[in-house]
């Protein structure tokens, strides 16, 4: 059974108004001398902006653990927030208008002056899925295979609508602000772990990139575990949808790894055809049409969603998640994901204050 890590980057927000602020270095100070105290590993880690906090899981098998871990430390990056005068919204950008403070780390001054406003704008959440693999030449099998489907799992998490106190008309936007990164969104058919790390020394020579962490690929082999990393979702309002996302995503890597070993080709679609099928799922999430990833043609999205779910059933099953994932996707589909509950909560309250408000007290599911 392959083992599941999921890596959450959640939004740190005033207590009161629900704009973001900066107090990453202070959750964190205080987050650290608790571990100490305990004797415990440290799990919260800066990001980028200073109104930002992110946590890793350890790798499971079970995904009933990654739950309980998922659940855990959202409620202590809560707790921690509190206790500086903030809170910790699962939101992938801020409703609210923010001027972002950029971390004060060296690798994040190098960014801020290498890449300017599309750094300093970066004030973006996602979740990366790790999933186990044998080997190198395995999980470029894996990343081969699993290119056409990715997109579906952006517009399965979407949860990004707003960006500076207006609506965006994207579900996830995520993706867009994601998207000016030179080296991020999908790739080629690599064909062997030696194309793979050829391709990758070929981007790090051109000096544009400052190591292998800046690999922004939509899905790449991780370079510090031995995981193919899923990197297309937005963070997810629901504790659910992480994990159906995981859930989906490791029997997406074990279906791509039987497809390989048993001598299956990939599909060849452009990376031009999954650029816009990763649009499309960005602009509407599950409320509209998506890219079939059978066929690269339009389709409904709960077609598409369910496409998916059959594409991985065998795996699902074998897993003993098949039960499980079929009510989260499900109930997903009934009651929609990250952005559809934002904007459905826009129109209710009629202000984006009340809409990070409800969104904070959803983090914790």
């Amino acid at each position: 059974m392959r083992s599941v890590g999921v890596e959450e980057e959640m939004l740190l927000v005033d207590a009161e108004s629900g704009e973001p602020r900066a107090l990453s270095t202070a959750l964190l100070a205080a987050a650290s001398r608790e571990a100490v105290r305990r004797d415990e590993d440290e799990v919260f880690e800066e990001e980028l902006h200073r109104e930002q906090l992110e946590f890793a899981t350890r790798p499971h098998v079970a995904m009933d653990d990654i739950a309980e871990e998922i659940r855990g430390w959202r409620a202590e990056a809560a707790r921690h927030a509190e206790r500086v005068g903030g809170a910790v919204a699962a939101l992938a950008t801020s409703p609210l208008p923010v001027s972002p403070s950029m971390g004060l780390g060296e690798r994040h001054r190098w960014l801020s002056e290498r890449f300017g406003l599309t750094a300093q704008e970066q004030l973006t959440s996602g979740c990366h899925v790790h999933v186990s693999v044998e080997s190198d030449e395995e999980g470029v099998a894996v990343l081969d295979r699993v290119r056409p489907w990715l997109a579906v799992l952006m517009a399965m998490s979407a949860n990004s609508p707003f960006w500076q106190g207006k609506d965006t008309q994207y579900a996830s936007y995520r993706s867009q602000v994601w998207g000016r990164w030179p080296s991020a969104g999908p790739v080629e058919v690599f064909g062997s772990a030696e194309r793979y790390r050829e391709q990758v020394e070929e981007l790090l020579r051109t000096g544009v990139l400052r190591d292998e962490g800046m690999i922004y690929f939509d899905a790449r082999l991780s370079h510090r575990y031995p995981t193919v990393e899923i990197r297309v979702a937005d963070v997810c309002l629901s504790p659910a949808t992480t994990v159906l996302i995981a859930t989906l995503s490791r029997s997406l890597v074990e279906t791509a790894a039987r497809e390989w070993h048993k001598g299956e080709p990939p599909a060849r679609h452009g990376t031009a055809l999954l650029r816009l099928a990763a649009w499309q799922a960005g602009r509407y999430g599950l409320e509209h049409e998506l890219v079939h990833p059978l066929t690269m043609r339009p389709a409904p999205a709960e077609t598409v969603v369910r496409a998916l779910f059959d594409h991985v059933r065998d795996a699902l099953e074998a897993a003993g998640d098949l039960a499980a994932a079929r009510q989260g996707l499900d109930a997903l589909l009934s009651e929609g994901n990250g952005a559809r509950v934002q904007r459905e909560l826009l129109a209710r309250t009629g202000n984006f204050r009340d809409v990070v408000a409800e969104c904070v007290r959803r983090t914790q599911g």
